[in-house]
């Protein structure tokens, strides 16, 4: 599943892509608010897109939820299928590209995906605010794997298509027709990492 992604975009792309969407950024973001990064893994911070009144603002996060108990780890991918959301706090994780891991020996196979009609990708996502001294966190919804994925794992992130960005955020069409896999061909693949032999 997927625990590592790539966050490589210019603020000049973000700012085009935004505004061909007629979604509003607020006038005090800058670039800082989208740092780069190569990996980002669990437990790392990284920007989230969410609404706040009639802009989408960016704003730091910790990738996962906490554990629900005393045993397991982070919930950094949520399972879509069968819930409702119209009740949670729903964000888009900005990204340049996600990745899924094969094979079983250290280090595996590791493939990069990227969104073939847009500069970036935005994945489905849901956020808490902080608690305690505990900061802000948001996980990533998965679904069935589309056509494009399937040959790499049996579950995959939520990739939202450009226009309906503000449809995940404002729930303004079915959560059937926003939380499913892309078309085939819509999401490119490349191995960055054969798996060791």
């Amino acid at each position: 599943m997927c625990n590592d992604y790539e966050q490589h975009i210019a603020w000049a792309e973000y700012c085009r892509m935004m505004e061909s969407l007629a979604l509003k950024i607020p006038s005090h973001q800058t670039e800082l608010d989208l740092p780069q990064a190569d990996d980002i893994r669990i437990n790392d911070p990284a920007p989230i897109m969410r609404v706040a009144g009639d802009e989408i603002e960016l704003g730091s996060m910790t990738f996962g939820f906490p554990p629900s108990g005393p045993k397991g780890g982070p919930v950094f991918n949520f399972r879509s299928e069968g819930r409702r959301f119209a009740d949670s706090k729903r964000c888009l994780v900005p990204a340049s590209a996600f990745f899924e891991f094969t094979g079983t020996k250290y280090p595996k196979a590791k493939h990069r995906f990227a969104l073939n009609s847009a500069p970036f990708l935005a994945i489905a996502g849901l956020w808490r605010e902080a608690t305690g001294n505990k900061p802000p966190t948001f996980t990533m919804l998965t679904t069935d794997p589309g056509p494009d994925v399937a040959p790499y794992h049996n579950r995959q992130v939520v990739v939202l298509q450009p226009e309906n960005w503000s449809a995940w955020l404002d729930l303004s069409k079915p959560e059937s027709d926003l939380l499913r896999p892309l078309p085939a061909g819509l999401l490119s693949v490349e191995t960055v990492r054969p798996e060791r032999a």
